[in-house]
């Protein structure tokens, strides 16, 4: 299924750009056309007439999509297979946007503050079944109130301007901030489990490991001095003397626990690069 992509300048956008200046008074009405108003027809204008060409032809495929679909209460096999290329398009775009991060900027524009962490964005860039899942069910919250707003009660329309997949889109940047905020809310809850169940089935040190948890924080406090960034090496110090990142977050007075976790894994990553990939921690 083709579509514009959400969010991208539309025609009337551009429309101010035909407008008068307002600089020039009108001349003689019957003055003759010049050979360079006749040639000024550049590139970027046929490229432009190509894409308004492309989305009303886009827009006329789409009623007659949904003409026929209506005929069948947009139920039955028509509206599943449209469905099918819908949901299709819808977590291919998705996932694109949360690899990129611009999903966020599309739902700031739309009044959401995610304020996603610098982790969140790691965590979408890198991890292909995290865009996979958020994706899924941001479609699928999505489907219901589309089908009954743009489809059923004729929501969309030709003269809107947007294609079918562009309105879809839209209507899945509004359920995005939901899901995206459950997902961190369980990722939070999934923490705190694990580190609930270290604290409580953690096995007793043996000499060994004390001995090699002793030398490594010995090699930190070292290193200390080398930790150009204040916030850092204060967080590195006080996870030394044994605070948790919770009690640190309060004495620091810091937006959360993950403003911790980033400051660590941050300079964690650093002292691998330095060491060639070694563990020190």
């Amino acid at each position: 299924m083709q579509g514009d992509v959400a969010g991208s300048q539309s025609a009337a956008a551009s429309a101010r750009d035909l407008q008068p200046s307002g600089r020039h008074e009108c001349g003689d009405l019957d003055a003759p056309v010049s050979e360079d108003d006749l040639h000024r027809m550049n590139a970027r204008h046929g490229r432009q007439a190509r894409r308004l060409q492309q989305s009303v032809e886009r827009r006329l495929k789409d009623r007659q999509i949904l003409l026929l679909l209506a005929q069948d209460g947009f139920q039955g096999s028509r509206y599943d297979h449209f469905v099918e290329e819908l949901v299709r398009y819808g977590i291919s775009v998705l996932r694109g946007w949360m690899h990129s991060g611009f999903i966020f900027q599309l739902v700031a524009e739309r009044g959401f503050g995610l304020h996603p962490h610098e982790l969140d964005l790691e965590e979408l860039a890198t991890q292909s079944e995290v865009r996979e899942e958020l994706a899924t069910m941001t479609v699928a919250r999505a489907l219901p109130r589309f089908r009954q707003t743009a489809l059923v009660d004729g929501g969309w329309t030709f003269e809107g301007g947007a294609s079918i997949t562009t309105y879809f889109m839209g209507a899945c940047i509004y359920r995005f901030p939901n899901e995206f905020r459950r997902h961190r809310a369980a990722e939070e809850r999934q923490r705190r489990a694990l580190q609930q169940q270290h604290m409580v089935y953690e096995n007793p040190a043996s000499p060994r490991s004390t001995a090699d948890e002793v030398l490594g924080k010995m090699w930190v406090r070292e290193e200390l001095a080398n930790i150009t960034d204040l916030r850092t090496r204060t967080v590195v110090a006080l996870t030394l003397d044994d605070y948790t990142q919770e009690e640190i977050q309060q004495m620091l007075d810091e937006k959360s626990v993950r403003v911790i976790e980033g400051l660590l894994y941050r300079w964690r990553k650093k002292e691998q690069r330095h060491q060639g990939g070694g563990q020190h921690d």
